[in-house]
């Protein structure tokens, strides 16, 4: 289950950064997703809300995937979407985006005193 491993580094790169800003409370962690990751967003998102439930810091925290398709590119100078077959060649393409799992943004609040 490489869902809870993905969860918790998540999880803490979220709370590394929200210390580092001397945050009050993470509002929401904004990660793509890979379609080719092999992940179950719905799992991430569950097994997240589980880790950081006993954390002031994430109250009210929300994880947000967005998935993103994949995109390849061929030998033959094709470059699309299809991932087993080159629909030029007939070779296997190579996959050059769509196997990440990226935190884009982590929303915080900083409560100035």
């Amino acid at each position: 289950m490489h869902e809870y491993s993905i969860a918790y580094d998540l999880y803490a790169t979220a709370r590394k950064a929200a210390v580092e800003h001397h945050a009050d409370r993470v509002k929401k962690v904004c990660v793509e997703v890979g379609k080719m990751a092999m992940v179950n967003p719905e799992q991430v998102i569950f097994l997240f809300d589980t880790i950081k439930e006993d954390d002031p810091l994430f109250t009210k925290a929300v994880l947000e995937c967005n998935e993103i398709l994949p995109h390849t590119k061929c030998t033959c100078g094709y470059d699309g979407e299809e991932i087993f077959v080159c629909p030029r060649c007939g070779a296997l393409p190579e996959l050059v985006k769509g196997r990440e799992i990226v935190v884009t943004h982590i929303e915080i609040e900083v409560d100035g005193a």
